[in-house]
């Protein structure tokens, strides 16, 4: 069951994978990349125990790298485990994913082969998902194209919180031992590449074999490689490309030819392109393909020079790393999203209206209730609930059917909001003052504890899933609709007057309590709504705690009059 807390390790979780799969780039030999990929799973993982076990040219498999644990490592590095045994416990083993598991009550039948290992024994478990020493987890590594060539096995033991992983943490696990035999293949690429240019440059005899050798790394490379000019009036321009490179960009050689890289990259990745230095540099960036779309590639540079001249051209090898990208921006959508609704979450919430605000108040000035902000209105809207929604905001407002619950603007740090422009609200009660400010609206469901209580949890989830809905059909695209947590919501509303954001509050209302209909039942509930303004110099907890506030003014204000629900 997932907690409060699950967004922020997820989070967490994400920001160690990150780093620990950007490590693998960093080792500069095959035995390096090794070691990193086992000292990575024991750093950001959260494994106690972790082996690389190598498949070697005869096929056996080595354990060529470990960490963990010293005496473990003295005991079964180096040892050599047949082709025949791993094959045998992979195939047994139970699927998860790309991941095999082989639970203590079956590992038995294993313990006479000759597969390195280094299990104690241990008490049975005390419940289901707890960890047994005799449990056994194997990451298979396979080499990118069709054939699925198995590069080796990660073997991993001992989980810090005791447990088997579950869908999160096997999902990780997958990724990087995905990742990790992208880094192999790469290491062993340019470990051949490596022996293949000081060939190059010791032996003139040999010239013509090792140009053979170069060529065929070169051609038949499965990630991307191009060679360019540097130096002079033509820096840059491609002098030859591969055949992956030119699959991964749809163009043919004879049309790569005619670019460099910097006509091809997307023009928001122009600068770190530019910052990639020619020896040794690194950029994760996109590069256009031929239907006009974009590809996430990572480049890495070095330099082939020649004795007599210096430098003569760039070697640059591109790997598509589209799927781990793909794979990163999923995982930071479920650490800020809500799993049910689908909307922002508290966290996200909060990190949009905290990009929003800075310390200094936008005037001086304090309220004896609410702290800095504007004065309380007495409630967030009064009457018009069922008179319906005459016209829209002042200014143009527009309402339509696909959101991106953002605020369309950049960052902090970045685009048009280098220079911070203070929030300021309106100060006017409920009379308009003309001051556009950002409305915070905070929205709790009346008679839904009814609901979940009567007719079950999957109605209670139908209600909120359908809410949801019609909150974010009423906004506008930039408009922000959040799920606090429960039956609590906050919209999020920027250039607002004080009318207009008591009308959106009516119009939001209204659209929440038309009957909800659930596996042919029709229910309903109400919503209160406390409208708040963000203002520099409050913190984000002060701006939803005095939406909160109102909207439990503007509750108690309509106590008397009835609500239904179910």
């Amino acid at each position: 069951m997932e907690t409060e807390s699950e967004p922020y390790v997820r989070l967490s979780t994400l920001r160690q994978l990150h780093q620990v799969v950007a490590d693998l780039n960093t080792a500069r030999s095959l035995a390096d990349t090794l070691q990193t990929v086992a000292d990575g799973v024991v750093a950001g993982l959260n494994y106690q125990l972790a082996a690389v076990n190598l498949v070697r040219p005869d096929g056996d498999l080595v354990v060529a790298a470990f960490a963990g644990d010293p005496a473990a490592e003295a005991l079964i590095t180096g040892r050599v485990g047949s082709r025949d045994a791993w094959e045998r416990r992979l195939s047994m083993a139970l699927p998860w994913g790309d991941l095999r598991f082989i639970p203590h009550t079956e590992g038995w039948v294993l313990m006479e082969d000759d597969v390195p290992q280094w299990h104690t024994d241990g008490p049975a478990p005390r419940f289901e998902d707890e960890w047994h020493p005799h449990d056994r987890l194997y990451a298979p590594m396979y080499a990118s194209g069709n054939g699925r060539e198995l590069l080796g096995v990660i073997s991993v033991d001992r989980p810090r919180n005791g447990r088997h992983p579950g869908p999160w943490g096997q999902e990780a696990l997958q990724m990087y031992a995905s990742q990790s035999a992208i880094a192999i293949s790469n290491a062993r690429l340019r470990s051949n590449m490596q022996r293949a240019l000081i060939r190059l440059e010791r032996e003139q005899q040999a010239l013509r074999a090792s140009e053979e050798s170069f060529r065929q790394a070169f051609e038949y490379a499965p990630s991307g490689m191009a060679i360019a000019e540097l130096g002079g009036d033509q820096h840059g321009r491609l002098l030859r490309t591969n055949d992956a490179l030119c699959r991964l960009l749809g163009r043919p050689s004879s049309v790569m030819r005619r670019y460099s890289f910097a006509d091809l990259v997307h023009p928001e990745d122009i600068g770190t392109l530019l910052r990639t230095s020619a020896e040794g540099g690194r950029a994760e960036l996109r590069l256009g393909r031929r239907d006009g779309t974009y590809v996430w590639v990572s480049l890495r540079n070095s330099v082939v020079a020649d004795t007599a001249d210096g430098p003569r051209f760039l070697l640059t090898h591109v790997e598509d790393i589209e799927e781990r990208k793909r794979h990163e921006l999923q995982l930071a959508h479920r650490a800020s999203h809500d799993a049910l609704t689908g909307l922002p979450n508290s966290a996200e919430l909060r990190s949009r209206l905290s990009a929003r605000l800075c310390e200094r108040p936008a005037h001086e000035g304090t309220h004896p209730d609410f702290g800095h902000g504007p004065d309380p209105l007495p409630v967030a809207y009064e009457g018009g609930y069922e008179s319906g929604y005459e016209g829209g905001y002042e200014g143009g407002y527009e309402y339509g059917h696909e959101h991106e619950h953002g605020f369309g603007f950049e960052p902090a740090g970045g685009g048009a909001y280098d220079h911070h422009v203070h929030m300021v609200a309106p100060t006017g009660g409920a009379t308009d003052d003309g001051t556009k400010g950002l409305a915070v609206l905070f929205c709790d469901l009346d008679g839904f504890k009814s609901i979940n209580d009567r007719f079950g949890h999957h109605t209670g989830d139908a209600v909120l899933i359908e809410v949801a809905r019609r909150l974010t059909t009423g906004v506008r695209d930039g408009d922000t609709v959040a799920r606090l947590g429960g039956d609590e919501f906050v919209v999020l509303a920027d250039g607002l007057g004080a009318a207009d954001a008591a009308d959106l509050a009516v119009r939001l209302r209204n659209a929440i309590i038309p009957p909800i209909r659930v596996d042919g039942r029709a229910v309903r509930v109400g919503a209160s709504f406390g409208i708040g303004w963000a203002e520099c110099g409050m913190t984000v907890e002060e701006v939803l705690n005095s939406a909160d506030q109102r909207m439990y003014v503007e509750k108690r204000s309509r106590a008397k009059v009835q609500r239904r629900a179910g």
